[in-house]
């Protein structure tokens, strides 16, 4: 498919009265704009299938200048909060993941670091690019040979005559070719000529002398078709000027900006699953199957009320999120909260678009149509940013060194002082010893039992906000099940190993 990689400039003037707006104002604006850009400037089912988002449809998404939404007041942005944040990229993941995620990728992996970490001198001429030209930035961080294993990075750099040069390659980031800013990530080279542990952040300006990045390959990524991916060559001169300044180490600076970033997965999958829990009640009212409405199937309000229970547990999250994901606070140290957020949440999104388009049935299973443009667009959520089995063994190993600390072996007596508003309704199941060491396939068990228990607990705090209660009530029970049933896996023993040379004597047609 052609690639189509739209800048986000337009001729159209920028609104400069943002701070003048009320955040529901600003809002409304926004929904409004969405709404006229997908149905009637051009049919989002009708170029979902293309890449890139037809000019006019770009032209008519940044008329309310959505991006200034995190850029800080004294810069001339709305300087919205994180809770303001949350709510706006929630109401573009309904109408749109791709948008949602385009959103995310500048206010979480660039504006917000780079606002908490650029060096002051830089930030008024950046952000003078985002709200006067409608300018749009990214992070790379991987590299072809380090995904997950990013602090092995080889993208490298030396520092001469108040410049940094950086040399490497960078894949899979979002806005490849697009974005106009990038925050780059590399190691130094020390005087022996090995890379240092530390990692280093710069801005980079795309249009700046000798700070132009290579795009070598694009790639066709599977879904998202309006985010460009793709291989980057980076060969840089980065000023002086330009490099982001840690407050501690430039390790825990990046752990910070990518817990902050994870934290704010809820926003895309609370909206994106509001619009599948409204798609699915609609086609079940509509549907009539033998006589009767598919709504009225027990099966199908099965999968009803477990969309509803998602919303619920997104929606917990969010406000979760929203106390405490503010640039203010360091988040370096947060692994473990993140990281159930983040896993949680994109399982959910998957999960939903699976269910979705089992309802909708054959006529789903297109990429013009929202339901399987679902599936393929909520897919990577489970991979970036941190694949959700390692992540979940994170969260497991983080529980077991807490377990440890105290001495305790026992889980539901953890779970007492740790998720103290949900462990006594568990404590039938969780009232065992860890026997410890655990093997890795028992630690993503375990990792997935705790972040199911820890969204109970979440789901409860947003019940004590006042939350309504037949919705609480129905994700507990929906979340309980899930507990019994990766508790029974946990306990269950597998040691099952691949099979060598497993074609030997295993053509069932010999036997037959």
């Amino acid at each position: 498919m052609q690639h189509s990689q739209n800048n986000l400039n337009s001729e159209q003037p920028i609104n400069t009265n943002l701070q003048d707006i009320a955040f529901p104002t600003l809002l409304e604006k926004f929904k409004t704009s969405m709404k006229h850009a997908f149905r009637q400037v051009d049919d989002i089912d009708s170029f979902c299938s293309t890449r890139g988002f037809p000019p006019d449809v770009l032209k008519e998404l940044m008329s309310t200048n959505p991006l200034a939404l995190c850029i800080p007041r004294q810069y001339g942005g709305f300087g919205a909060s994180i809770k303001e944040n949350i709510a706006f990229i929630s109401a573009a993941s309904y109408e749109s993941l791709a948008l949602a995620l385009t959103l995310g990728i500048n206010n979480g992996l660039f504006i917000q670091p780079f606002s908490k970490y650029g060096q002051e001198s830089e930030k008024q001429k950046v952000f003078g690019q985002f709200l006067n030209n409608s300018c749009m930035g990214g992070l790379m961080i991987t590299e072809p040979n380090f995904g997950s294993d990013a602090l092995s990075m080889l993208t490298s750099f030396y520092e001469k005559d108040g410049y940094y040069h950086l040399k490497g390659k960078k894949h899979w980031a979002g806005l490849t070719g697009m974005a106009d800013f990038w925050l780059l990530t590399a190691r130094k080279h020390s005087k022996s000529g090995s890379l240092m542990r530390d990692i280093d952040m710069f801005v980079c300006d795309v249009s700046a002398p000798r700070q132009a990045i290579q795009v070598e390959e694009y790639f066709e990524n599977l879904g998202l078709y309006q985010i460009p991916y793709g291989r980057n060559n980076i060969d840089v001169y980065i000023p002086a000027a330009q490099k982001l300044i840690p407050h501690t180490t430039g390790i825990q600076m990046l752990l910070d900006l990518l817990h902050r970033s994870r934290f704010q997965f809820p926003a895309m999958g609370l909206g994106f699953i509001h619009r599948i829990l409204d798609e699915a009640i609609a086609h079940a009212n509509l549907r009539i199957v033998s006589k009767k409405s598919l709504f009225d199937y027990d099966q199908v309000q099965s999968r009803l009320s477990r969309l509803q229970a998602n919303y619920t547990i997104c929606s917990a999250f969010c406000l979760k999120s929203s106390e405490i994901a503010g640039t203010e606070n360091d988040l370096s140290a947060f692994g473990l909260e993140a990281n159930v957020v983040k896993t949680v949440t994109s399982d959910l999104m998957q999960e939903s678009a699976q269910s979705l388009l089992q309802l909708v049935g054959a006529k789903g299973y297109k990429i013009n149509h929202f339901a399987g443009r679902s599936l393929v667009d909520s897919r990577p959520f489970q991979i970036f940013e941190g694949s959700n089995d390692i992540l979940y063994h994170q969260i497991a190993d983080s529980v077991l060194k807490m377990m440890k600390a105290t001495k305790n072996n026992n889980f539901y007596q953890f779970l007492k002082g740790f998720t103290a508003r949900v462990a006594d309704s568990v404590h039938e199941m969780v009232n065992f010893d860890l026997h410890i060491p655990l093997s890795q396939r028992k630690l993503v068990d375990f990792g997935k039992v705790i972040s199911r228990i820890v969204s109970m607990d979440h789901v409860l705090y947003l019940e004590e906000k006042g939350f309504r209660k037949d919705l609480i009530e129905n994700a507990l029970i929906v979340l309980k099940q899930e507990v019994s049933a990766l508790i029974n896996t946990y306990h269950y023993p597998n040691s099952s190993h691949v099979v060598a040379n497993y074609e030997d004597n295993s053509n069932w047609f010999s036997f037959a």
